[in-house]
């Protein structure tokens, strides 16, 4: 359902009970009965988990599923699936500047990325109370999977004209795809670069924000929004990553969000940062009530915060600890 995602941003900060908006999709498999591998590979199975996420939780927006593989096996590599895992990629597809210059940018509708349009288009049908947002890799963390997250660390200091040739194409297709979510009435995009953590100020600032600028000038209006999300240690970055403007920002579990809250703009979200694997999939519910309240004690201070997991909440997480965050939310801002 179209809606205009700045002023839902607005009512978010000035709202008085804020409802949490954890990246939870996966979790919906053992809602519906299904598994991951079927999940990931059929669209109509992905707007099923999804619309049985959001009649089960009182989330602040649907995610559709954080498979960072999807973009990667569009360009041609080698993805390992398992039953109840989420796919993986396994090794690299471009080693030089040769290799490089023959990488064909593919069309939306590669691999499974048609799967995923699909399904944003049909759950878009189903949830219509809250905002929907698609999943997507980040520039510079899908020219990892390419190149190998290890070798482009060594490659953006001794051959960074070859990162920068991977990350034209990957920024090409990801615009498209991006169009693609919006064209199939997704209300924004959250895009995942969480390999941008690894970089020095310096680098993040060559390597990837200048691309997910390129993006967000392509695709974020009032009425569709970007959510930039990484789980890596940002904090060293956030002078840059703020200048990116988008509407959100999602930060992971190795900072201290509060640190974030700072520095972002006062006008934009900041959502996390739960461990989603430690706390959520390990955890028992009377840890995760603790962790939650703890951080919402701490960070419900400030108007732009937002409850949420530190990253995408994994396959298999007991619904009870699900339940218990979303419980301990409700809670805090009842007795607010």
């Amino acid at each position: 359902m179209k809606m205009n995602m700045q002023k839902w941003i607005a009512d978010c900060i000035h709202g008085t009970k804020k409802k949490a908006m954890p990246i939870l999709s996966f979790p919906g498999i053992q809602i519906t009965g299904h598994t991951v591998d079927e999940m990931v590979r059929d669209g109509h199975l992905q707007a099923v988990c999804m619309e049985a996420v959001a009649k089960r939780f009182d989330t602040g927006a649907a995610f559709s599923l954080m498979d960072l593989s999807v973009e990667a096996e569009a360009f041609g590599s080698p993805v390992l699936y398992t039953e109840d895992e989420v796919p993986t990629v396994t090794a690299a597809i471009v080693h030089d500047e040769e290799e490089a210059e023959a990488l064909k940018v593919p069309e939306v509708g590669a691999g499974r990325t048609g799967e995923c349009v699909k399904g944003i288009r049909e759950v878009c049908g189903l949830i219509t109370d809250r905002p929907v947002l698609a999943g997507m890799i980040g520039p510079y963390s899908l020219a990892g999977r390419l190149l190998d997250m290890t070798e482009i660390m060594i490659l953006c200091y001794e051959e960074p004209e070859l990162v920068e040739a991977v990350l034209e194409k990957v920024t090409e297709f990801l615009i498209k795809y991006a169009k693609a979510f919006k064209e199939a009435g997704a209300n924004g995009i959250a895009i995942a670069e969480p390999a941008a953590g690894l970089l020095s100020p310096g680098l993040i600032k060559e390597f990837s924000t200048p691309y997910v600028e390129k993006i967000r000038d392509e695709v974020e209006d009032e009425n569709f929004m970007i959510l930039y999300h990484n789980c890596g240690n940002v904090v060293p970055l956030l002078d840059n990553i703020k200048g990116l403007g988008v509407g959100g920002y999602s930060f992971g579990n190795a900072i201290d969000i509060e640190e974030t809250l700072k520095v972002i703009p006062e006008d934009r979200l900041v959502i996390g940062n739960i461990d989603p694997a430690g706390v959520i999939r390990n955890g028992t519910p009377e840890m995760v009530r603790k962790e939650t309240r703890e951080l919402l004690e701490r960070c419900g201070k400030y108007p732009n915060f937002v409850i949420a997991s530190g990253c995408d909440i994994p396959p298999m997480s007991p619904l009870e600890n699900i339940q218990a965050f979303f419980d301990t939310v409700a809670e805090f801002y009842e007795n607010k």
